[in-house]
């Protein structure tokens, strides 16, 4: 009887203890299920994936959600590599980061394939109605109205925001991704030098793991492109970003962009709330470390002043504007607006970045790709950045889509090309394009002050033109 009764307990002890097991384990989120297997793949065993992502920002977690909501991609295995502690998360009723992106039409569809853009519009998502770009040489302007607008096609998101709905989609929607943080990679082999059917990645910490694709995400400084041995054309412009978050003067609808090019490099106000906006100003490096040790009333006046000062003007270029505008029956005043003046800056919101441009020869090998900015960066003066990155997200799971359906491999270089083509033809004139704005608007030389604003007015007031511009920024 007792043993009976011992045995009784002892059965029941076992079924509440992997009943309990099963209840954490399925509570557990996707990056802490698998910390669990760390300790045995540190063990020696080397653990396959169909794809490894090196990189778990914006664009790296974006490409793993949309794999795994991909009908036909859905059953590979990812891993997504993150060198940074798990992701603290979005707090909704904290103060606005002072990282913010402008993201077009094509960003937007890609969030609502993977299911997050209707949780980001829940939060905060602030849509721009209008954009007003000018030069402080010569005052020639474009200014986009409100029919350029149509279904709020650009719209200003903290990346914390983005990156927060993003893995709360992994972890909630995506049992098929594991997100593996802290790790680093220290290695990379691909197939064209070890004569093997995959890739292996080695982390810092000595785990290995082989995958059939290896998509390198890891940003400028990319591991992944190195191991590629891609020739990469790199610039660095030897000016810096500051970026702030903003309290305007007075609350108003606050839905305009605005973008100043001054002789230092643009400044530039993207709107947040009807009471707050982000603020993005390129500049020297020595004239950035000095705003950025400024008082906060000190800050505020410089950035006034850079909205609205009289800035030096080119004789030849304005001349040139009042017989343009003359001949066109156009009166740039009329057009002209000014932004809202800057009341305070949040404490501790001031941030400075180094810029620079960066494009890779090639996006892809047997076994890799590469996609955001390991393969391009860009000036953030036409706010593009991100958004190509996103765009290489949609290209590359449209290619391996096709390929799987067709029956190919993740890594078979027709389906890896046609990802190449796709984003190519899509960065490439974009790339170039930005790199030649900060190229032109780096420069008081008057023939070229002449130049950049004649082509600004002509751009404003036709209206094809136009379109083109803004069908391109717009997605």
């Amino acid at each position: 009887m007792i043993l009976q009764k011992s045995s009784r307990i002892l059965r029941n002890f076992n079924i509440n203890r992997i009943q309990n097991h099963f209840i954490v384990t399925r509570n557990l989120s996707v990056s802490t299920r698998l910390n669990e297997q760390q300790s045995a793949t540190s063990g020696g065993a080397t653990e396959h994936y169909d794809i490894i992502i090196g990189g778990g920002g914006l664009v790296g977690t974006a490409l793993a959600a949309s794999i795994a909501q991909n009908k036909t991609l859905a059953e590979k295995k990812v891993l997504l590599l993150e060198g940074a502690p798990p992701f603290k998360g979005f707090d909704v009723n904290k103060p606005y980061g002072n990282r913010v992106s402008a993201i077009n039409k094509n960003t937007i569809a890609l969030f609502q394939s993977i299911g997050i853009w209707e949780r980001m519009t829940n939060a905060r998502v602030k849509p721009v109605k209008q954009m007003q770009v000018w030069d402080a040489n010569s005052d020639a302007l474009i200014n986009f109205q409100h029919e350029h607008f149509a279904d709020d096609v650009a719209c200003i998101v903290e990346n914390d925001l983005m990156l927060d709905s993003i893995y709360n989609q992994l972890n909630e929607n995506s049992p098929n991704v594991l997100v593996r943080n802290l790790s680093r990679i220290a290695d990379v082999k691909l197939p064209s030098k070890t004569g093997k059917g995959h890739s292996e990645v080695t982390l810092q910490g000595g785990e290995k793991f082989t995958c059939e694709l290896l998509v390198g995400a890891d940003g400028a400084n990319s591991l992944v492109r190195k191991e590629m041995a891609v020739d990469v054309f790199s610039m660095d412009y030897q000016r810096m970003g500051l970026v702030a978050t903003l309290e305007l003067s007075e609350a108003g609808d606050n839905s305009v962009a605005w973008q100043r090019f001054i002789p230092t490099g643009p400044v530039a106000l993207l709107p947040l709330t009807d009471k707050l906006s982000s603020l993005v100003w390129s500049t020297t490096i020595p004239h950035a470390k000095e705003l950025l040790n400024m008082s906060p009333e000190q800050f505020i006046d410089a950035l006034n002043e850079a909205f609205c000062k009289e800035f030096p003007k080119s004789d030849v270029a304005v001349k040139a504007l009042d017989v343009l505008n003359s001949l066109l029956g156009h009166n740039t005043n009329t057009l002209r607006q000014y932004p809202p003046r800057v009341a305070g800056v949040m404490d501790k919101s001031r941030a400075t970045f180094p810029l620079g441009f960066l494009h890779a020869s090639s996006y892809v090998s047997p076994g890799a790709a590469l996609m955001g900015d390991a393969a391009h960066r860009v000036h953030p003066l036409a706010g593009q950045g991100v958004n190509l990155g996103f765009s290489d997200v949609t290209f590359l799971v449209e290619s391996l889509a096709e390929g799987t359906y067709a029956g190919a491999k993740l890594s078979d270089m027709q389906y890896l090309t046609k990802y190449e083509q796709r984003a190519l033809t899509k960065n490439v004139p974009i790339i170039v394009g930005i790199h030649g704005l900060h190229t032109l608007y780096t420069t008081t030389f008057s023939p070229v002050v002449l130049l950049r604003s004649l082509g600004l007015q002509l751009t404003n007031n036709i209206p094809q033109i136009k379109d083109i511009f803004m069908k391109r920024a717009m997605g």
